[in-house]
């Protein structure tokens, strides 16, 4: 454990030594910029599953913070979208009575230690201070978040810090309070706003408090300014000497009705509870739980560029998943309001997978989610006249369709269904917890199977349809026996008929016969067809490929091989995971050459400035891309680690590494914590 205060300094230093934290840069966990264009600048996050703070190219502020769980309707696409709420962590700070901005600093530098997910901003104002910013979401308490300063005076100065409560534009009928609740040892200053939610749904709520260390002398006189109805805040001057170096700390907390029955109160209890922790104690748990995180690792020996690529990838996808929580995972995890916030088969797919194989725990909460909207995906197959359960294809906090009436996906992208059964017996596969599929996986691999019986159209032998579907290829809308469709309905049948047998249930017959007449199409040339009439245009992502990996219908080298050759040069420039899926697929035929560029091309073009957060397509702007760091874990853990989920939990097929890799190493896989590694 790192020295805290001596931490939180050498932070500050990053401009005129090697840091603390910079030292940790050639092991692939930095994320570091001194080129800051705000024309040009795509935020990063740190997130705990519950709360992401988004960076910003403007000092002493962040561009958005989003709670998960927290969702209304309000004006795109007549759907619920997930909040924007106070910006807790933003300040102010005036030297001398001048207020800093972008416009008035040099040497502005910030940081991402992906390690112990602390963002970290330093700059110079004038020849006065130098000023070192750190933010938090602190893992350990899942509304709460923290600012770390420290000023040092370059000659006699006063400064003044504010804590800044604004209420985004979304939300309505402000309220601001501003308490102090007087203590033996100190007075705590409660800085506390409410709102609601665009239709008056819920209710939002954020307060924050100055954490004044002891060691520094008497407490500071705090300040109370209301700006106006939508902002107040409170601040305190000090005066320093030149060369004497001053250290406080901002915590907040936030959350909303659909998270607590009483969120203004809990607000304010939840930081005062941090307040008197104490920063040292908040970073010492901080810590310890993130170390526990990166116990689950992979470790990328000659190659530093794609070591940092995979950590920010499990980083992202650690911060956006709670265990817990019973949250899922959106597109864009918690990075801000890209497609609403909602949860589509890209959690289960693309970003499920790899995070159940290093933390069963997080995975959990990510099906627990579909578990406990299973009675709205009951209602939702009976209301299109089917059995069983079809699930939304955008999911929120309801588990009722989210999706925007103009887009098909919404009645048609039945494939999700599949996915959330192949889901549930995934995480047995893995955790081979036999009661939690009793309780929890059966109801639901019942329910998909019970779905495809009833949606399948019997045509005779060997041909029972599924007609009228959007592909996985999302150009390819209202189409016949879309391939991966069809191959994810035939697996989700097997499992469920496996799992009732292993709970010693008799398995509906009526499963595994629809399971083998469900056909899987071919194109002149022993070629598998995307869908009926499939012509060779192009298509957005992967789709035909899919049936090899994840689904494992096709085994034949050859079959696979010729389905590579004919969709790759067809992929458009659709969203980034396709590529990873053809990496982990070349991988597996044994070209580690071929694999490890596609890997490259999985992410690489998706990268924006300055910190190389993830776009969704190539030339995108529209980060942090969720989905695409779910395909790219995958395509390390079962491409070149040879990982793969099995009936009999995980076990390894031999692989080979690119020439450039010298080592793998993957720790922490799977409930018992184990080691692979491929040389």
């Amino acid at each position: 454990m790192r020295q805290l205060i001596s931490w939180v300094f050498a932070i500050f230093l990053l401009n005129h030594c090697t840091s603390v934290l910079g030292q940790g840069a050639e092991d692939g966990w930095i994320l570091k910029t001194g080129h800051i264009d705000p024309a040009h600048y795509y935020g990063v996050t740190v997130a705990n599953g519950m709360i992401g703070i988004v960076s910003s190219a403007d000092p002493l502020s962040v561009k958005d913070v989003v709670l998960n769980g927290a969702y209304d309707d309000y004006g795109r696409g007549r759907v619920s979208n997930i909040l924007k709420v106070f910006n807790f962590v933003d300040m102010t700070l005036d030297v001398d009575g001048q207020r800093i901005n972008s416009g008035n600093i040099t040497h502005l530098r910030q940081q991402l230690d992906m390690k112990t997910a602390v963002f970290t901003e330093t700059f110079d104002f004038q020849d006065k201070i130098r000023v070192s910013c750190s933010y938090l979401a602190l893992r350990e308490l899942p509304y709460t978040g923290m600012v770390d300063i420290t000023i040092l005076a370059l000659k006699k100065v006063t400064v003044t810090p504010a804590s800044v409560l604004q209420a985004p534009d979304m939300l309505r009928d402000v309220q601001n309070y501003y308490n102090e609740i007087d203590r033996p040892k100190a007075i705590i200053h409660l800085l506390t706003s409410t709102a609601r939610s665009p239709t008056g749904k819920l209710l939002i709520a954020a307060s924050t408090s100055f954490i004044f260390p002891e060691q520094q002398g008497s407490q500071p006189e705090v300040i109370h300014e209301m700006w106006d109805n939508n902002m107040h805040s409170m601040k305190f001057h000090k005066t320093l000497q030149e060369g004497q170096t001053y250290h406080f700390s901002i915590v907040g907390s936030v959350l909303s009705s659909a998270n607590d029955h009483d969120p203004l109160n809990e607000a304010e209890r939840l930081t005062v509870f941090a307040d008197l922790e104490g920063s040292k104690s908040l970073l010492e748990r901080h810590f310890a739980a993130w170390d526990s995180l990166w116990k689950s690792d992979i470790q990328i020996s000659g190659d530093p560029r794609s070591q940092t690529a995979i950590h920010a990838v499990l980083y992202h996808l650690y911060s956006f998943v709670r265990s817990g929580s019973d949250y899922s995972i959106s597109p864009m995890g918690l990075s801000g309001l890209g497609y609403n916030g909602h949860i589509f088969w890209d959690a289960d797919l693309w970003m499920y997978p790899g995070i159940l194989m290093l933390h069963p725990r997080l995975a959990k909460s990510m099906i627990d989610y579909r578990y406990d909207r299973l009675p709205e995906a009951l209602h939702n197959a009976s209301i299109h006249g089917y059995k069983g359960a079809m699930y939304p294809w955008e999911s929120a906090a309801s588990g009722n369709e989210e999706t925007p009436v103009w887009a098909l996906s919404g009645p048609f992208e039945h494939h999700i269904t599949a996915c959330v059964g192949i889901a549930a017996w995934n995480y047995f596969c893995v955790t081979r917890d036999t009661q939690w599929l009793r309780e929890k996986g059966f109801p639901m691999l019942k329910a998909t199977a019970d779905f495809w019986v009833s949606r399948v159209e019997r045509n005779g032998p060997g041909r029972y349809d599924i007609n009228n579907v959007v592909a996985a290829d999302e150009w390819a809308e209202n189409i016949d026996n879309d391939a991966f469709t069809n191959g994810a309905a035939i697996t989700n049948l097997k499992d469920a008929a496996d799992a009732a047998r292993l709970l010693e249930l008799a398995p509906d017959p009526d499963w595994e016969l629809v399971a083998e007449n469900i056909p899987i199409l071919k194109l002149p040339g022993a070629i598998t067809s995307e869908y009926a009439g499939y012509d060779g245009r192009l298509i957005k992502q992967a789709d035909v490929n899919l049936l090899a990996y994840p689904l494992g219908l096709i085994r034949d080298t050859g079959q696979i091989r010729r389905d590579l050759l004919y969709y790759e040069p067809r992929i458009g420039n659709g969203p980034a995971m396709s590529y990873a899926v053809l990496s982990i697929l070349y991988s597996r035929l044994g070209d580690p050459q071929r694999a490890y560029s596609l890997f490259q091309k999985a992410y690489q073009p998706n990268e924006v400035p300055p910190f190389g957060v993830l776009a969704e397509s190539a030339g995108g702007t529209n980060p942090y891309f969720a989905t695409c760091a779910g395909g790219m874990l995958q395509s390390v853990l079962d491409g070149f680690g040879g990982l793969q989920i099995t009936p009999n939990g995980i076990e390894q097929i031999k692989t080979n590494l690119p020439k450039i890799w010298k080592r793998l190493k993957i720790t922490g896989v799977g409930p018992e914590k184990r080691t692979f590694t491929v040389n």
